[in-house]
């Protein structure tokens, strides 16, 4: 009955639902649903088979919104801008009831090319990550004993929808260690104690490319689990990358590696 109205007040219930799911991980976990703002983070959500529950939608900031057989909702710019996280910029926001991945979901090509984060606590790190793997079209992002939502709206966002378009599963690194080993997958862990420049490492197999935090790099639960142990050669004065260029810079190298074969 409500499909297609215009909602212009600040107290609509609906309005505030939308601002507690996105300031809540809380409300968005307990209930199961997200909320995904822009056209092309939409388009990806609704491309990858992901429910879409409801779309609020701001005619005077965009002229149409992507298809999808869910309730549409016009709302002014003044509600728009009180549920939306980046302002004015976009006109358009959903609320989505996303695919909760495990590790048995996933469908891995014959030799895979996976990125596994230990305690990730940024989300605009995750998100860059995320950019890259789709990118470099691998098989998917494992975060293990994660420290961020996985769909935080800063990752939504920084990822520009790769969060669906990426197979992204959260577990322990327990889980994730034994399901590497049980499909045969090496685990290439990024350190710089004993290990060898990225560029001197056979890539073309099954691979993970394992990774910490950049204030502590990996526990020694995964160091131990390695097949073998990666750096980047650094040739200033520091001696550690942003672990989104860090991640990059290694996934090409295995596309690189796979593409000479």
């Amino acid at each position: 009955m409500e499909h297609g109205m215009l909602i212009t007040s600040l107290q609509n219930e609906r309005i505030k639902r939308m601002v507690a799911l996105g300031q809540k991980s809380s409300l968005r976990r307990s209930e199961g649903v997200i909320v995904v703002e822009g056209r092309r983070e939409l388009e990806h959500c609704l491309q990858c088979g992901h429910e879409v529950v409801a779309v609020y939608h701001c005619p005077a900031l965009l002229d149409s919104t992507p298809a999808c057989a869910c309730p549409h909702y016009e709302v002014t710019r003044e509600v728009y801008e009180k549920i939306a996280y980046r302002g004015s910029t976009e006109g358009v926001i959903a609320e989505v009831r996303p695919r909760q991945l495990t590790l048995d979901d996933l469908r891995l090509g014959e030799q895979p090319l996976m990125i596994v984060l230990e305690a990730v606590e940024k989300p605009g790190n995750l998100g860059a990550v995320l950019r890259s793997a789709d990118a470099a079209h691998a098989d998917a992002v494992v975060v293990c004993d994660p420290l961020t939502d996985l769909y935080n709206p800063n990752i939504i966002r920084s990822s520009i929808g790769a969060i669906f378009t990426v197979p992204c599963v959260a577990c322990t690194s327990e889980e994730c260690i034994s399901y590497l080993k049980t499909n045969n997958i090496q685990i290439l862990t990024a350190q710089l104690q004993d290990s060898l420049p990225y560029y001197d490492t056979d890539m073309r197999c099954g691979t993970a490319i394992v990774m910490g935090t950049e204030s502590t790099g990996l526990t020694n639960q995964w160091r131990a689990a390695a097949d073998r142990h990666i750096r980047i050669p650094m040739k200033g004065q520091l001696d550690s990358l942003n672990v989104s260029v860090s991640a990059a810079i290694l996934l090409f190298e295995a596309v690189r590696q796979r593409e000479k074969r």
